[in-house]
């Protein structure tokens, strides 16, 4: 005989009961729907709250702008080697739809009446958009720092800002030498929230950056990362001094500004290391002190104006150093003084290592490239010399650094044809590794050839190249070589220093004489 559950035998299957007896109970014994089960809370976690950027962001975010380029990017005659008989008639006598037919779809046309045979915005089809990057306010007043290679082949710019507002603007300046370039907004009644320089060399590795800019055209990205290295040198330019961010930076982010997380620009994006296209963590930034500078003079002038000291260079390495008689592996090491220039003049010669200008030492080549730029034209220095063991120092009045298209050297030499003598002539240069004859026209002496498993191979030996001096002492046959070597060993040095000429220049080896 069943009996009907008492309070105290219900309350027992509430609490201890399975999900799927209670169901049952319920159903059978007609439970008031008032009553329900209960489930489990949400997961939360307590964990300590990391600051975000969005402060920071929304603070800088106004400053910063798209740049859209435009020029004329139309067809013109391609060199005389298009026929310009229309079916016998003349272009200026073809129907005005044809004449449109031509230019609107690039088709080369006679010369004079290209759109690049003609101003800007005379006679020509509509400017269109060519390229697009970022950039961002320094002042109130409109003036907007970018990288050259974004306008560089513009002939109208146009900002952007983060509310979508359109403004013109005009070039100001550019330095192709530092892929910088400066902008300027015309708009009186306009006060543009803007931006300030960091101090770079409070910066370490390790530090929080922000990229603000315009990656693939979308505008007002942020992306985060962390300073990564400094004084990259990517092969760009004479004064690479890149700061490496690993923040995602891509296409369209060049000119762009990285931010401390005080607002302050570090560094200004321009180049990526990419083998997709797309980021890949590793991007090189201008660094601030660089870009505060250069910015200032094209503000001013319109350009910036470099001291030359017109000497080529080369690093000093650990072998060099020995073979010098120098105590450290630093300075730059002269390969040729450049006919004519401010360093000529001064008296300073192949072989010289100079190790300071003003008394500040000078690290190495690229060191010394920026500490001479950073003077203005027509200023002395004080350069500081090692020449034959010895410090001297000379006064050189600085000239202005020609233009880069003036730069390519043409001193090629006047070697002419090399032609084979007799192989009693040729005399190996015992445990160099060489084998060497005089020189044609009786200056150095012309490596015939090189060991493969030589030191004179390791460093880049040739044959065809021509060994001009050795430690800095003019060389016309093997004798002279050997009793300049004799002379270092008796001096108590293991390497003797070997000017090289190649093709593409002078240079200078370090190779060891103290074997055997």
């Amino acid at each position: 005989m069943s009996k009907t559950p008492n309070k105290r035998s219900f309350k027992t299957i509430l609490m201890t009961g399975t999900v799927a007896g209670l169901g049952a109970v319920m159903l059978s014994a007609g439970i008031p729907a008032l009553m329900s089960p209960a489930y489990a809370e949400p997961v939360t976690v307590q964990s300590p709250q990391i600051p975000g950027f969005a402060d920071v962001v929304q603070a800088v975010l106004p400053a910063v702008v798209s740049i859209r380029v435009s020029s004329d990017v139309q067809q013109t005659a391609d060199d005389g080697n298009f026929s310009f008989n229309f079916n016998g008639h003349d272009y200026d006598q073809l129907p005005d739809p044809l004449k449109r037919f031509f230019k609107e779809w690039g088709m080369p046309v006679p010369p004079g009446h290209g759109p690049r045979d003609k101003k800007p915005g005379e006679g020509h089809g509509r400017l269109r958009p060519v390229a697009q990057g970022s950039g961002f306010f320094i002042s109130e007043d409109g003036y907007i720092v970018t990288n050259n290679h974004v306008v560089a082949d513009g002939q109208a710019y146009t900002a952007v800002l983060n509310d979508g507002t359109e403004y013109k603007a005009k070039l100001i300046g550019t330095d192709p030498r530092t892929d910088l370039a400066v902008l300027k907004i015309d708009a009186p009644n306009k006060k543009f929230t803007y931006v300030n320089w960091a101090d770079d060399s409070k910066v370490r590795v390790g530090d929080w950056v922000l990229a603000v800019g315009n990656p693939f055209g979308l505008g007002g990205t942020v992306t985060s990362g962390i300073v990564s290295a400094f004084g990259r040198d990517i092969g760009s330019g004479p004064y690479d001094d890149y700061i490496q961010v690993d923040a995602p930076v891509n296409r369209g982010n060049s000119g762009g500004p990285d931010f401390n997380l005080n607002g302050q620009v570090v560094g200004i994006n321009t180049a990526i290391f990419s083998p997709s296209g797309g980021s890949v963590g590793i991007a090189f930034a201008i660094p601030a002190s660089t870009a505060k500078t250069v910015v200032n003079e094209l503000i001013k002038h319109g350009s910036v104006q470099r001291g030359w000291l017109g000497v080529e260079i080369q690093p000093v390495t650990k072998d060099i150093a020995e073979s010098l008689g120098l105590a450290e592996a630093k300075g730059a090491l002269v390969a040729q003084p450049q006919a004519g220039s401010p360093g000529a003049k001064a008296g300073i010669k192949q072989g010289d290592v100079i190790t300071a200008v003003n008394g500040d030492p000078v690290k190495g080549p690229r060191d010394l490239a920026k500490r001479i730029a950073s003077f203005r034209p027509n200023t002395t220095v004080d350069v500081s010399l090692w020449r034959n063991g010895k410090s001297m120092s000379v006064k050189v009045d600085l000239g202005k650094l020609p233009p880069e298209k003036d730069m390519a050297s043409n001193d090629n030499g006047d070697q002419g044809q090399q032609q084979d003598q007799a192989p009693a002539t040729e005399k190996a240069l015992a445990n160099l590794g060489v084998t060497v004859k005089p020189s044609d026209d009786g200056k150095g002496l012309t490596i015939t050839n090189v060991d493969p498993n030589s030191d004179a191979a390791d460093k880049g030996l040739k044959s065809g190249q021509t060994i001009t001096s050795v430690n800095n002492q003019q060389v016309s046959d093997a004798g002279d070589v050997t009793r300049i070597i004799n002379q270092a060993k008796k001096e108590g040095r293991t390497r003797a220093l070997f000017q090289i000429e190649t093709d593409n220049g002078s240079r200078f080896v370090a190779l060891p004489i103290n074997q055997g």
